[in-house]
């Protein structure tokens, strides 16, 4: 971080943050001064202004009208409300469109992407990048001192719609790019495998972006270009940060996008540009664990916060607007799925957005003010919130501890998706989320770290599907085994370098060693036949001819075309031992084997009952203990100290009535504050 700040810092007197998407030009000016009475009667301290606010600011080009925004600025000061004030280029107005089409983003099929939506440029336009540092000098000239201004907001959701394209202009950049990777067309030819298909390049020129073809493209080339995308938009994103840091001392970010749906944007190499780790995150409902997906986007999240605190920049009170069906949250529901986020790392719960549109693609997405305004459900439980967060304002600055790490690639989601693979019924983020998801089953509090992060500290690595690696991050896992630590890994894991090449001589590649285990080919299943393995459950979509070489079979095939063949295998390495799935296991058996992993690595299991979600937030000479029930009836809980909320104390067993939320302030041994863990956080992600 550049000019590090603390996320309570942004609340404006170290409280957690509450906070919301304001849009006032939507708006007559006659309702701002009820919005900011209303905002101080929820509580609110932080406002993000001026996030679209391009047209609205600039509607000619260089005609500045700041009027209303000074307007807002000062009103929202005035009453004590902080600001996050957005730099306005997320979308450029039709003027800039109109007369440079030349900035509009075109897909892999060549067609043009045309205006009146949001995002409507080119990541590579040098014509968009000029007009867009052009309006964030003036903001950042006009506001950079602004008593009520406490953190910059670079655009919004960066690459949420444009992070791909196509067009001669991102060619062109393309090639620089890997001029700068490769250095000689000779190292470019040797990394892409051009030899294959007569693809051999002999001069840059010759070099596209991976276009539609008639058939398969090159799969390093494909992978290359997501990399060169995701550095393209962090380049335009330090574009704006170098002029908002020439004329301003405020802390600077821009809202990430950890999401079960959003793969474009590599975040490990975005965190060390950001002053506050921010996160926008919505409740999925196409989901099958859609409040498992929740929890696993925080402690991603706070991974690439190394840590420490941040902020959801956006979440919802109720429905979004771009879901198949768009589900209004139930009784209680926006307090626990907020709540998650605070207990998993967040110190600052925002909302998109403050009133709900009246008009706009976005009219039926919920808001703090709903279009039923204040006499509604929705109200009372923005206003509950609030109050929880005042109540829990203590909490501020504490952190989470895992023993448990789970490693997370963007790199691999990129090459693991591609086509002409083993099997395209495996989706990486679908076997990251089913190996979370029975850690979460488990009551199992995990870290989410990147490829090659320092894993001392933890007794258990998770490692989903890892297809790509490079040989120094596999080496970081062999040691950490090697050492004492326990690893569970899953197939597909290994397979390629960097470059995607084939690591030769048995699967899994990189872990043959580590795992004790060689497997000559893989054997995908159909999703509608199963197999059943030697303890009686079912095994789906994968499996493997896998030789043991110094592994133990821990479970086996019992039908399929490998009856008696290992499934599942375990390998004493070192001071440590690693497991090896070769299969997709059902939920209850994976769940188990991680749990038998875990114990045997000595991480200390967790005792909350079924349903009942339970994580430690860690400082101040306390421990925080969050319990969120997410069943329809009462679960209780062994623990001692003061409940927040109702502010009673508890001996030994708090009752946590059905969706509701306690939180249990106790005092630990000083043997348990593990006060080296947080040495360890953070400098875990520095790999990248």
């Amino acid at each position: 971080m550049t000019h590090a700040a603390t996320v309570a810092e942004l609340s404006g007197n170290g409280q957690l943050v509450y906070g919301c998407d304001y849009n006032p030009e939507q708006w007559d000016a006659s309702v701002w001064q009820e919005d900011v009475r209303l905002m101080k009667d929820a509580g609110v301290n932080l406002v993000a202004v001026n996030i679209f606010g391009w047209a609205e600011i600039e509607p000619e080009q260089g005609v500045f009208r700041f009027e209303n925004l000074d307007a807002i600025m000062d009103l929202l000061a005035e009453n004590g409300i902080g600001v996050n004030l957005g730099t306005g280029t997320a979308s450029p107005p039709a003027w800039l469109t109109t007369a440079h089409p030349e900035v509009l983003p075109t897909t892999a099929d060549g067609t043009r992407r045309w205006p009146g939506g949001r995002q409507a440029f080119c990541p590579s336009s040098p014509v968009y990048r000029e007009r867009a540092l052009a309006l964030v000098e003036q903001v950042s000239v006009r506001y950079g001192s602004h008593p009520g201004l406490r953190l910059w907001h670079v655009s919004n959701e960066l690459g949420c719609h444009n992070s791909l394209c196509y067009c001669d202009v991102s060619a062109d950049e393309f090639r620089g790019w890997l001029r700068a990777r490769y250095g000689t067309l000779d190292a470019l030819n040797a990394a892409w495998g051009t030899a294959f298909w007569s693809q051999r390049y002999s001069a840059w020129a010759q070099i596209l972006p991976p276009r539609l073809t008639l058939s398969t493209t090159n799969p390093t080339q494909t992978l290359d270009f997501n990399r060169f995308s995701s550095d393209e938009l962090l380049a335009h994103y330090c574009a704006e940060e170098a002029v908002l840091r020439r004329n301003s001392e405020i802390p600077v970010t821009t809202n990430f996008m950890v999401a079960a749906h959003i793969r474009n944007q590599d975040y490990w190499t975005w965190a060390p540009a950001m002053d506050v780790i921010a996160n926008d995150h919505y409740v999925d409902h196409r989901l099958d664990a859609p409040l498992a997906e929740l929890a696993f986007a925080a402690d991603t999240t706070r991974g690439l916060a190394q840590g420490q605190p941040w902020i959801l920049m956006e979440h919802s009170t109720g429905a979004v607007n771009w879901q198949p069906r768009n589900l209004a949250k139930g009784p209680g529901e926006m307090l626990r799925t907020s709540l998650t986020h605070l207990a998993r790392g967040a110190d600052g719960l925002c909302f998109f957005q403050w009133r709900a549109s009246l008009q706009g693609s976005e009219k039926f997405h919920s808001a703090m003010v709903p279009h039923a305004g204040t006499d509604s459900q929705t109200w009372r439980d923005v206003v509950e919130l609030g109050s929880v967060l005042e109540k829990l304002r203590e909490i501020a600055g504490t952190t989470v501890h895992a023993d448990v790490a789970l490693v997370f690639s963007w790199e691999t989601w990129w090459a693991h998706d591609q086509e002409s693979h083993p099997s395209g019924d495996v989706q990486y983020i679908e076997q990251v989320h089913a190996a979370y998801k029975a850690l979460w089953d488990a009551g199992l509090t995990v870290d989410v770290v990147a490829p090659g992060a320092d894993l001392s500290g933890y007794k258990l690595v998770v490692v989903p599907n890892l297809y790509l690696i490079r040989d120094e991050h596999a080496a970081v896992i062999r040691d950490f085994v090697d050492n004492g630590g326990s690893a569970v890994i899953t197939f597909f894991s290994g397979i390629v370098d960097e470059n995607e090449k084939v690591r030769a001589g048995g699967y899994p590649g990189a872990f043959r060693e580590l795992l004790g285990i060689r497997s000559e080919e893989f054997f995908p299943v159909d999703a509608e036949q199963p197999l059943t393995l030697d303890n009686g459950s079912l095994a789906s979509l994968w499996s493997e001819a896998l030789h043991l070489t110094t592994a133990e079979a821990m479970l086996s095939y019992a039908t399929g075309h490998h009856v008696g063949t290992p499934a599942v295998t375990r390998n004493h390495f070192g001071a440590g031992e690693a497991w090896y799935a070769g299969t997709v296991l059902d939920n209850a058996v994976l769940k188990d084997l991680l749990l038998r992993a875990a114990a045997a690595a000595g991480v200390q299991l967790p005792d909350a009952p079924s349903g009942l979600e339970s994580v430690t937030r860690r400082g101040n000479g306390h421990e925080y203990v969050f319990l969120i029930n997410h069943t329809s009836e009462d679960r209780k809980h062994r623990v001692s100290g003061m409940e927040l909320l109702t502010a009673e104390a508890v001996a030994d067993v708090v009752v946590i009535p059905a969706g509701a939320v306690r939180v249990v302030r106790t005092t630990p041994r000083i043997s348990d504050t593990d006060g080296p863990a947080q040495d360890r956080k953070d400098s875990r992600n520095d790999s990248h």
